[in-house]
């Protein structure tokens, strides 16, 4: 009974884990479509755009769960990446990101994943909205 305890304990720390990476992946799109003038022009709600990108983007990241060693990393370092702006030292925190996914031509790739998931998520939505205002 203690060992199930045990096991049930380790499963739920490791999906928490995996979630937090998740959740601050998240959080650093939001600042990111805060920023965005199309979204404010275009009156997409944040949430519902930080949601699609996360979904859309994660499509293309290692691993297959949140929870898979592969994927918290990529979530990290997709964090990272949009956090370069604030980073005291962009050139050196650029250099680490490049060695971090493994290298430029991964974290180029990285990029263009997460801009390509932000203008198909920002396409479906302001369709889905036009097509919603027709259809009143």
């Amino acid at each position: 009974m203690n060992k199930l305890r045990l096991i049930s304990f380790i499963i739920s720390v490791t999906i928490l884990t995996g979630c937090s990476e998740k959740a601050e992946y998240e959080q650093a799109v939001l600042e990111q479509m805060q920023k965005e003038k199309d979204i404010k022009d275009y009156n997409i709600d944040p949430n519902e755009m930080v949601q699609c990108v996360v979904m859309t983007s994660s499509k293309e990241m290692p691993g297959m769960i949140p929870v898979d060693p592969q994927r918290k990393q990529a979530y990290i370092n997709y964090t990272r990446m949009l956090k370069l702006t604030e980073s005291e030292d962009p050139k050196k925190a650029l250099e680490e990101l490049r060695k971090d996914f493994g290298s430029p031509k991964a974290l180029a790739d990285a990029h263009a994943n997460y801009a390509e998931s932000v203008v198909e998520c920002m396409s479906g939505l302001v369709t889905g909205t036009e097509e919603g205002l027709n259809n009143k």
